[in-house]
């Protein structure tokens, strides 16, 4: 977040941002009417929100109202999908946060599982599961670390870290002492990715802010402590950045912190969302950081266990205008479906959102402006943000969940709110986006302080749903009203030689004259951790042409003509080996839905 101390744009230079804004939102707007998809031309899916019917009865603690301390205000909102239980439906995992008085009297409250009842609707199977560690909570990352066919879950926490493993009958063991991943100061954001290519997936871990939870400085008692002339919390600048952690699986059910040895964050940037991916398609997994405050990281995977942050020259470290950013959460993703992987960020309010362009040649350039998605970002403070292809058209779009970190701003005439409306970002297959949110039904009309986001297609009927995380508040599960025309595949991945989720694999689909391209990747957008099932939309397209999956491995599989509205299973070195068919739409309803059968090639 860019406090007095720091930014450009406080005080008089408001007044110029917002005009800049109006007056970009109003050119945006006149070339959506211009070239013919404008508000009467464009047919808009439209969302509900169903998060309590659904049976997901949860608030996210974290501080007080006034949010004193800056733990209080970035305290945790982590999502994670897990298909805990192995029946091809992704279960729900929320990471729970504090209050400074539990948290001292050891007695925060716990994060939740729910299972997913294959009918649209959840239970609450916490009790018992063994997730059992409290404190304060922040994110959550998915992988098979053990290679053992049941996906694991990372926790983040102020103070120390939990990995649990999944023992195959709905219940987890803490191992993270065993494993030798408890990491050290404020985690944050974390991805499990196979960095080395050896079958079994490392973990990064990202750490904001060196600080003592009982010694936050006061609200106003420093020019950090300030924001727009009043009082607020303390930092992030001002305070000593926390070291990320990189941890190298041993194979054996233990981890090495590499981190010095890999040249990972040395100069102890603050961070917050990570992303992994392979930017120059070199077959070898990049990462990327959100900082705040301090510059952005892209380390540049060399191949022999180190890495370069070659941020600053590829052009994903600063603004436009060079200045260093407070960025919250990220993802990859290929939006213009030139084969590609791109960039999202989300900052600060007073500032705007980062897309960045990727160049083919090892450099990025951020379109933000020219593409539409920069001017609507700048009254808004953006913490999750995803890729995703929300109307199955073939074309990624983009979601971005928002709220202030100050409820202090409420009281003053701003422009800006403490809770905000999220904004969806429709692309319109020209390298620019148009923001709909506020013609997208109702759920997209909620104004909570908003934090994690990840999506899944959670009842398998090929449409992607989306799970936010809500300070102090009820999560949102937002989803279609109806399902629209559009088909669309999930695929799942199953490494042999590889990491059995297949982390990292590059899938490329050609169909209906368009050929897509992504990656599957765990953690991404703000501390969270989408379904590892690959989705592609395929608009109105009956048939798929070709389908390629190049394995971490280098092992290359090639499906043709598989089946459409389908959910395809790959396996490395024997291509497609499960097909089963959407189900048909399931609200929340508690009826069950048809299940149809699985049909092997």
């Amino acid at each position: 977040m860019n406090q007095a101390s720091g930014k450009i744009w406080w005080g008089a230079g408001l007044g110029i941002a917002v005009c800049f804004a109006f007056l970009a939102s109003a050119l945006q707007l006149s070339h959506a009417q211009t070239s013919g998809r404008d508000e009467e031309s464009v047919a808009l899916d439209q969302f509900i929100e169903v998060a309590k019917p659904s049976g997901i009865n949860f608030k996210l603690t974290s501080g007080g109202p006034d949010k004193t301390y800056i733990i209080e205000a970035k305290g945790g909102g982590g999502i994670a999908w897990v298909d805990y239980n192995h029946d091809g439906y992704p279960d729900l995992f929320l990471v729970n946060g504090s209050t400074l008085e539990d948290w001292r009297r050891h007695s925060s409250p716990r994060s939740r599982l729910y299972r997913n009842n294959r009918d649209g609707t959840f239970t609450d199977v916490s009790a018992g599961s063994g997730l059992n560690h409290t404190g304060w909570g922040m994110g959550a990352c998915v992988g098979d670390y053990d290679n053992d066919g049941r996906d694991d879950l990372y926790v983040t926490y102020y103070g120390g870290n939990v990995l649990y493993r999944n023992n195959g009958d709905g219940t987890f063991t803490d191992v993270t002492e065993k494993a030798g991943v408890r990491g050290h100061g404020w985690g944050m954001g974390c991805a499990f990715g196979d960095l080395d290519n050896d079958g079994k997936l490392d973990l990064y871990v990202v750490n904001y802010v060196d600080v003592d939870i009982n010694h936050l400085g006061q609200p106003g008692s420093a020019p950090n402590c300030t924001y727009r002339g009043f009082a607020t919390f303390c930092g992030p600048r001002g305070l000593p950045g926390g070291r990320d952690i990189l941890f190298h699986n041993n194979g054996d059910g233990t981890f090495s912190d590499v981190t010095e040895k890999a040249g990972i964050d040395p100069n102890r940037y603050s961070g917050l969302g990570v992303v992994m991916g392979d930017f120059d398609r070199d077959g070898k997994l990049d990462i990327y950081v959100a900082n705040d405050s301090t510059p952005s990281s892209l380390y540049h995977n060399n191949g022999d266990g180190t890495f370069t942050d070659i941020a600053p020259q590829a052009g994903v470290a600063y603004s436009v205008e060079g200045q260093e950013q407070a960025g919250m959460g990220t993802d990859v993703g290929d939006y213009d479906n030139d084969g590609w992987p791109d960039l999202i960020k989300g900052n600060f309010s007073d500032d705007y959102n980062n897309l960045y362009h990727n160049n083919h040649d090892g450099t990025f350039t951020d379109v933000a402006y020219p593409a539409g998605f920069a001017s609507t970002s700048w009254l808004f403070t953006t913490f999750g943000a995803k890729f995703l292809d929300y109307d199955n058209d073939g074309w990624k779009d983009i979601f971005a969940v928002t709220g202030m970190v100050f409820p202090q701003i409420d009281r003053y005439r701003t422009g800006i709110t403490y809770a905000e409306r999220n904004l969806l970002f429709h692309n319109l297959h020209n390298g620019k986006f148009e923001e709909v949110g506020q013609r997208s039904g109702p759920a997209l009309a909620i104004r909570k302080v908003s934090r994690g986001l990840a999506t899944a297609d959670y009842d398998n009927d090929g449409d992607l749903e989306m799970m936010v995380s809500n300070m102090n508040d009820s999560p949102d599960l937002i989803r279609h009203a109806r399902k629209n025309s559009n088909h669309s595949i999930l695929v799942k991945t199953i490494g042999v030689q590889s990491n059995r989720d297949g982390i990292g694999a590059e899938m490329k689909v050609v169909a209906g004259g368009m050929t897509q391209w992504d990656e599957v990747r765990s953690g991404g957008s703000y501390l969270s951790s989408s379904d590892l099932r690959l989705h592609f939309g395929l608009a109105q397209a009956t048939r798929i042409e070709r389908m390629e999956v190049h394995w971490p491995s280098g092992k290359t599989d090639v499906v043709s003509n598989p089946p459409v509205d389908h959910i395809l299973t790959v396996k490395e070195g024997q291509g497609l080996v499960e097909s089963e068919p959407f189900r048909k739409p399931a609200m929340p309803t508690g009826r069950p839905v048809r299940h149809h059968k699985k049909t092997k090639p």
